[in-house]
Order: structure tokens, then C-alpha cells, then sequence
């Protein structure tokens, strides 16, 4: 890290430090080791009863149904009280859980068979008729949601889209129990992307897809299949959960669990105090939490990538697709010159404790696709570099006021967008700014502060005017395959970004010759290759997941991609 960079860092790091105390860069170590104090706790039998605390930093929207919720807050809440129909294991491997499959040689025909004698919190039994259901909602043309790539595999699915039939040609229901799914050609990642979440029929008879995301029983009522049902909600506060005695799997030990928003600044104070049982613990406080004797840390490479996005168009909601329409950034010369005036290694030490790293593509680590390091540009550190772009590009500060303006000689301003999250938000939105403001180009906040996370991501998905540079982040699905965040019909393509080759490419990566996996892995090097050239979001980090537990709380287990794994079999010692 360059000197000038520390000093910079330092500054900014400093008006956080006030509020925690303390916040210094740490080491890299992967893991931790505390499983022998854990490993003691756990000889014990299970015992039944008690109720713990799960905290998150951000408040909820409360999309309570897998077919509409949007962020993290909400997944969260849907992890205690939902079970999918199929199961991702610790090695991001499609898995049978409630329902089984046989597949066809031809890979065209799928049927599946559900286990018996499984239960809505309300009592009723899942039948093949909820998993049908929620296919014709999600497939329905008054559905917003950004879930239709889940399902648009199957045959006879764009022609309900349309409305031009009444049914979904692909799929047959058998009996209660079993129901077959066709689809219109082969697809390698079938199990891994079809829509695995079924909704309850019987439970939401009477309300329009249109109107069913706000719906009381979507907001108020929900209900699911796993071990926990809502008792009571408090918008943006809390959510109650109580034990579901019906759960397929067994009764769960805990009586309960308090889903609770907190402020991130205070993570290190309630745990201390024992106010919070668990949570995913700012990477800025890991320091001072890690001293706390009654913990457990367990740290996992994340499923995930943070980045910084350029708004390069805005989404047709009538043709449901991306216009890549906007001028300001659409010069790759400049975002690549954004990239490069970024010292991602100063930052990942200053505001992440040392629990990141920089990451050139939109696949992190732990997915066996990303392409090797040496096969793309790093974009390290490089100012001259950025300036040198800049330079090639046109923007040149013609005025002498140490901004650059644009190719037409007209002052140019960066309208950056970031996150409310934890003491860090500010002075990290800052230190990126004065990254950019080093190689002469103004930046300042959006509206003048920081947004938080609901009303972030609002304004980045509704395209509003003033939203042009935005710093967001991803967590990813268990298989590589880009489509929902990356092509030209997504919705979450916040960039907005539409390139045919990216498209074809994603096609190529999902298609029957990918069944050749080295083949795949080929075409996913050419895509992240591709992306990695276009810049149309900065790649910033791959990150480490740091969750605290309690020493009371035991049975947690974490992956790359959670840290609510079996939830059922979570208990309390005292």
C-alpha cells in the first residue's frame, strides 16, 4: 500500500473510530480456532426449549414469500420459516429434501416426487399443486418479481407468459405427490435453477398476482414449511418466530427465535452484553468482538462479490428488458480508469478488517468457474494509468480547478450512491471518492448522504435520474450460471448493461454442450474475460463471513453462503 494511501485511509478510518473504539487492519487468517471450547459444549445431549436472538443491521422490507422477497433482510427471515423443495450442500451440489427426482436420458423430462405428510404452518399438507402454483405466478404477466428466469426453462412457459395459454404446457401433475416438468431443450443447471419454492394454494386462494406481494398474508400472516413460524411483526424492528411442531423434520429444540434489527455500530456492545445470541458480525468490529471470551467466530469465504456499478441505461418495463441508453459512462476507457484509481487493497485493510480481498470478476473464490487470476487484468492500483485513460478518453481539466472535465469540455460530476451500514459506510464512500478526486475527477454523494439498504436498492432498480455510480454487492446462487443478474432480460441487472456476446455466452454456458463441464468452465473463462474488459461494474472484493455465536446457542453450522443451516436442531444450554 502506497504511503499517501495509508495516511488518506487513516484520516477517513479515524471519524469511525470514535464510535467503536477502536478499528485496526487485521490478518488474513482464514479460520479460526475455537471449535475445541465448541467441541466441548457439544458432547452434551440437545435439550428442548428457550429462545435466542438472531440480529441483522438492516431493517426488513417484508416480502415474506420466496416469489417476491428482493435482499439479505428478508432471505434472512425466510431461512427460519421456509424449506425448499430441494437442498444446496456445503459443496454448492443440488441435493434431494422434500421432493426427489428421476430425470430422462434425453434431460428434456423431470418428475418429481414429494415426501408425504409435509406441512404449511397452517396446517395444510404440500401437495404438487403448490410448486404448480407458484409457476403460475411467478409465469403471470401482472408478476413483477425477477424470478421468471427460474422458470422460463419450461416448455409451454412464454406462451402463458403471454397470455396466449391458459396452462403451462410443461407441466403435468400426476398425483398429489408426484408432477412432471419438460422443458423446452436440454439444460445442464436444471436443478440448480428451477424455481424450487412452492407457495400455498389453498392459503392465498382468492388474492390477484398482482396484488399478492402486499397482500396481509405476504406481510402480516405468513406462513411456510420450516421450523419456525411468525408470531408476531413489528415493521422494521422485529419478526417473533415460535416452533412449528409439524415440521417435516422433527420439533425443533428452541421454543423460539427474535429476528431483531439493530444498528451495526452497536454489534460488539449487545453481544458482549448477551442481548444478541448470533449474527454476521461487521468485518470492521471483528477486533474487539474477537476478545470477547463467550464467543465463537466462524469465518467462511463468502458465495458473494461486492462491487461498483455504473448505471448505463434503465429497464423497459413494457418489453421487459435493458436499454443501454445512457452517455455519461458509456466510454469504458473512463470506467476502466475508475478502476484503476482504486487502491481495493487499502480498503479491504482499512474498512474490512483485512477480511477481503480484490476480486477481478463476478465469481468469487469458492466457485469452481472463476477464471484463473493470470488470465485477466488485475487492475491494480495504477493512477498514472487512470489518469493516462482519462487523458485518451477526453476528459482533461480545461480550467485549471483540478477537475477534468468532459470530452465536450462540460464540468463533470460523479453522483455516487453507497449503503448505510455499519461506522465504516461513511468514511469507506469517502476514501472511494478520494481515490477519484486523485486522478481529477469529482465525486460526490447522491443527495448528499448515504442511503439505507431498502431505499438503496429502490433507487438503483427503479432507475432513478440521479442515481450514476452505485456500490452494492451480491450474494450468488450455488451454480455459476449468470443469468439473473447479467443478461439483457433481467431485471437485477442494475448496470443495465446489454452486450450480445455476454448473452450468448451466458446461453452457451447453460446449454446441452455444457454438460461437458471442462466445456462450461471454458465458456464461463470467456465470459468473466469479457466483463472483466467492458468494466460494466468495478468488481471490488471477495469477502469473509464472520458470524458470533454465543457459547450458549449451540448446533450452528455455516457454509459459503450461510450461516442458518438446519435451524431445527439449534439449542440453548441455559
Amino acid at each position: 500500500m502506497k504511503k499517501k494511501n495509508m495516511m488518506v485511509l487513516s484520516t477517513l478510518l479515524a471519524l469511525s473510530m470514535g464510535v467503536v473504539g477502536c478499528s485496526k487492519p487485521a490478518n488474513t487468517t482464514q479460520t479460526k480456532s475455537t471449535e475445541p471450547t465448541q467441541a466441548t459444549a457439544t458432547e452434551q445431549q440437545p435439550k428442548d426449549g428457550g429462545k435466542i436472538v438472531y440480529a441483522y443491521e438492516s431493517p426488513f422490507q417484508g416480502l415474506l414469500d420466496r416469489g417476491f422477497y428482493e435482499g439479505d433482510d428478508d432471505d434472512r427471515i425466510l431461512r427460519f420459516m421456509t424449506d425448499s423443495l430441494l437442498d444446496t450442500g456445503d459443496d454448492l451440489k443440488t441435493y434431494a429434501k422434500i421432493a426427489s427426482w428421476k430425470e430422462s436420458p434425453d434431460h428434456l423430462t423431470y418428475t418429481f416426487t414429494f415426501k408425504k405428510g409435509v406441512k404449511w404452518h397452517n396446517g395444510d399438507e404440500l401437495t404438487v399443486e403448490d410448486w404448480l402454483y407458484a409457476f403460475e405466478v411467478i409465469g403471470h404477466k401482472d408478476y413483477k418479481g425477477s424470478r421468471y428466469s427460474n422458470v422460463k426453462m419450461i416448455e409451454g412457459m412464454d406462451e402463458y407468459n403471454k397470455g396466449t395459454a391458459k396452462t403451462i404446457s410443461g407441466v403435468k401433475i400426476i398425483d398429489p405427490y408426484n408432477i412432471e416438468i419438460k422443458l423446452k431443450k436440454p439444460m445442464v443447471n436444471f436443478l440448480d435453477n428451477i424455481w424450487s419454492n412452492p407457495m400455498p394454494k389453498k392459503y392465498y386462494a382468492g388474492i390477484s398476482v398482482k396484488d399478492l406481494p402486499n397482500s396481509p398474508k405476504v406481510r402480516q400472516q405468513p406462513i411456510g414449511l420450516g421450523p419456525f413460524k411468525v408470531k408476531k411483526i413489528q415493521p422494521g424492528e422485529f419478526v417473533e418466530l415460535e416452533r412449528f411442531d409439524d415440521y417435516w423434520q422433527g420439533k425443533p429444540h428452541l421454543d423460539g427465535i427474535i429476528y431483531k434489527i439493530i444498528d451495526g455500530k452497536l454489534a460488539n456492545s449487545l453481544l458482549k452484553k448477551g442481548e444478541v445470541d448470533i449474527m454476521a458480525i461487521p468485518r470492521s468490529q471483528v477486533k474487539e468482538i474477537e476478545k470477547n471470551d463467550n464467543l465463537i467466530l466462524k469465518e467462511q469465504d463468502e458465495l458473494a462479490y461486492s462491487y461498483i456499478g455504473f448505471k448505463l441505461g434503465h429497464w423497459d418495463e413494457k418489453q421487459r428488458k435493458n436499454v443501454m441508453d445512457n452517455p455519461k459512462f458509456a466510454d469504458k476507457r473512463l470506467r476502466q480508469a475508475m478502476a484503476y484509481a482504486l487502491d481495493r487493497k487499502a480498503l479491504a485493510e482499512a474498512f474490512e478488517n483485512g477480511k477481503a480481498e480484490p476480486l477481478n470478476s463476478p465469481m468469487p473464490p469458492v466457485s469452481w468457474a472463476k477464471v484463473p487470476a493470470d488470465q485477466i487484468n488485475a487492475y491494480e492500483y495504477n493512477p498514472e494509468k487512470a489518469k493516462q485513460l482519462l487523458d485518451e478518453a477526453g476528459y482533461k481539466d480545461s480550467n485549471g480547478d483540478g477537475f477534468r472535465e468532459d470530452p465536450q469540455g462540460k464540468k463533470f460530476t460523479i453522483n455516487y450512491d453507497a449503503m448505510t451500514r455499519d461506522e465504516t459506510a461513511e468514511p469507506r464512500a469517502q476514501a472511494v471518492m478520494q481515490f477519484w478526486k486523485e486522478v481529477g475527477l469529482d465525486a460526490k454523494l447522491n443527495g448528499g448522504a448515504l442511503k439505507e439498504f431498502n431505499l438503496f436498492y429502490r433507487t438503483v432498480e427503479k432507475d432513478e435520474p440521479s442515481v450514476e455510480v452505485f456500490a452494492g454487492a451480491w450474494s450468488l446462487a450455488n451454480d455459476p450460471d449468470p443469468t439473473g443478474l447479467w443478461k439483457t432480460d433481467d431485471l437485477w441487472n442494475f448496470p443495465r448493461w446489454v452486450n450480445p456476446e455476454s448473452d450468448k455466452l451466458i446461453e452457451e454456458g447453460i446449454s446441452e454442450k455444457a454438460f461437458d463441464e471442462n466445456y462450461r468452465k471454458e465458456v464461463y473463462y470467456k465470459w468473466q474475460k469479457l466483463v472483466n474488459e467492458e468494466v460494466p461494474m468495478i468488481i471490488m472484493h471477495a469477502r469473509k463471513d464472520i458470524t458470533a455465536v454465543n457459547k450458549r446457542l449451540q448446533g450452528v453450522r455455516t457454509n459459503s453462503f450461510t450461516n442458518q443451516i438446519d435451524t431445527h436442531k439449534w439449542w440453548v444450554t441455559n
